[in-house]
């Protein structure tokens, strides 16, 4: 390729090209293209518009012959595009590594913030829940003032069929797959309580995040309730569950109350997060 010599004009040290030499300036190559690559992303994000290949190579220095190259490569993994007048601009692809690094960066501490709210508010534990492994898995919990304490700790593991939030969190996935999914994952809870039939449960979970909330009371544990909210990302998928865990008597007294409560803060989290941006009107 055309890199290799122009890269080697521009570092005047003769010595360096002897033959024995040749297997360590391998790796400096393959690392000045990622470089030369970072280059022109960056480039483009500075200038903020799309750009001509030659007006790239005077922005990094580059010869334009090596730019093109480089381009060339980018614009086929889809991760630049030319407009249809040739310049170029940043792919779509980036756009999906963005996403998926600020869904990583951001949820938790969005979530975090929304639940310890939350928990002031309503005056009870507050969890924030994922799946893991096919079982629902606690990431965060904020406890509430009072006496009334849960088992249930951050980084606990529970069967989806226990809980309010495992039957969210696989709600979004298409039928078969649901009742394979509870075929394969759900267990008598030890209240003897908790739906084990795959079809029953994939009902309850495709009806639960219809209404953005699930409610189960007694099913994992005696005398405890909880509450669920799903917050679902652009796709409608189910990424994480916000949740009040109670008394089962404060539970059957005020479960319009906590579940209002427990919707307007997965719609609040699902906005900042630039998510589903649902309002509170519309998940009524």
């Amino acid at each position: 390729m055309a890199a290799k010599p122009s890269q080697t004009k521009q570092e005047p040290q003769p010595v360096e090209q002897a033959a024995p030499e040749l297997p360590a300036t391998s790796p400096r190559t393959r690392t000045s293209a990622i470089d030369r690559v970072v280059q022109i992303l960056d480039a483009l994000q500075e200038t903020k518009r799309p750009t001509t290949a030659y007006e790239i190579a005077h922005l990094v220095g580059a010869p334009l012959s090596t730019v093109y190259s480089i381009i060339n490569d980018l614009v086929e993994k889809n991760l630049l595009a030319r407009t249809p007048d040739g310049a170029i601009w940043l792919g779509s692809r980036l756009y999906g590594y963005g996403l998926t690094y600020a869904s990583s960066l951001d949820y938790l501490a969005v979530a975090h913030e929304e639940m310890n709210r939350l928990s002031a508010q309503v005056g009870e534990t507050v969890q924030v829940c994922g799946l893991e492994d096919g079982m629902m898995v606690v990431l965060q919990m904020a406890e509430g003032p009072g006496h009334f304490r849960v088992t249930s700790r951050v980084g606990s593991r529970v069967p989806l069929n226990w809980t309010a939030s495992g039957r969210l969190l696989v709600g979004h996935l298409p039928d078969a797959e649901r009742v394979a999914y509870f075929e394969r994952y759900a267990k008598p809870s030890p209240t003897a309580r908790a739906e084990t039939r795959p079809d029953v449960l994939a009902k309850m979970a495709r009806e639960a995040l219809d209404a953005h909330l699930s409610i189960q009371i007694g099913e994992s544990d005696a005398s405890v309730a909880c509450l669920a909210a799903p917050v679902l990302d652009q796709a409608g998928d189910c990424v994480f569950t916000i949740s009040i865990v109670m008394p089962e008597a404060k539970a059957l007294q005020s479960t319009e109350r906590f579940g209002d409560e427990l919707k307007v803060v997965a719609a609040r989290i699902e906005a900042r997060l630039g998510w589903q941006r649902r309002t509170p009107d519309s998940i009524g």
